[in-house]
This record gives C-alpha cells, sequence and structure tokens, in this order.
C-alpha cells in the first residue's frame, strides 16, 4: 500500500478552486500520476463533473465522459490514473462509509474538508488488505 502522495502545491491550489466553486455541492476529479514503491506521485489534478444531482450535497459521482478524458490524458503523457479526489462539503476530510464502498484498491483518494470560508482540510488515504482506509502522508 502506497504511504506517502506527493501533491505539488499548485494542483493542491487548484483542487481547493474547484472545491470552494462548488460548494456546498461535492466536487470530485481524477488524479493523474505514477507509483514508485510507497509513494504516488501526482502530476496533475483533473477536475470532472458530479453527475449525482439528486444528491450533489453529499455525494459524487464522476462523468464517465471525463473519467475517459482522464485515462487518455494519462496514457499519452505515459503516466495513469492513480487516484479520486473528492470534497466533503460541511464534514470532516475523513472517509464515509460510501466512500470505503465505493473505492478502489491500489488506487489514492484525496478528500478535501470545505466549508463556506474555504478548504479546511486535505487529506490523503488508501485501502488496506481489509477494505478500510489508511492514512497517506500528503507531500509537496
Amino acid at each position: 500500500m502506497e504511504r506517502v502522495l506527493v501533491l505539488r502545491e499548485g494542483e493542491r491550489e487548484r483542487l481547493a478552486a474547484w472545491a470552494v466553486a462548488a460548494y456546498p455541492h461535492e466536487a470530485c476529479g481524477l488524479m493523474l500520476g505514477r507509483r514508485d514503491g510507497g509513494t504516488v506521485e501526482v502530476v496533475a489534478v483533473r477536475r470532472a463533473d458530479n453527475v449525482n444531482v439528486e444528491r450533489a450535497r453529499d455525494r459524487y459521482e464522476i462523468a464517465p465522459a471525463d473519467y475517459l478524458a482522464a485515462e487518455q490524458e494519462a496514457a499519452r503523457a505515459g503516466v495513469e490514473v492513480v487516484g479520486v479526489w473528492h470534497t466533503h462539503p460541511d464534514h470532516p476530510a475523513q472517509p464515509s462509509p460510501t466512500d470505503r464502498e465505493l473505492a478502489w484498491a491500489g488506487w489514492s483518494y484525496v478528500i478535501a474538508a470545505v466549508t463556506a470560508g474555504g478548504v479546511s482540510a486535505l487529506r490523503g488515504w488508501s485501502l488496506n488488505g481489509e477494505r478500510e482506509f489508511e492514512e497517506q502522508e500528503i507531500r509537496s
């Protein structure tokens, strides 16, 4: 399991801007990068449309076209889709039971806690062998 997630400041700022713009709804997107041992290096974050309009306040569903575009971009760049980022409006940046249910092994999940005042926390997670989330250290 990857224990370190490298997320450069520019990508953090981009993600935070999208999170604030979508508030009070969940924002979501994909992370492109590479894996090296226990480290995931994110080279780009991409925004995706949240197509879960009925529960946009507390659920997200990445638009299939956005996922496909991210996969194609990653292939062209010689990297891969390494995970998903999404927001928790007015809730902590820790995985919910729904997040765990829908998570894919081997991917990193960045959750941003966002309020009307902005992003208050940004945390990284990945699934362990028991399908439980373990926190990843986020470095710049």
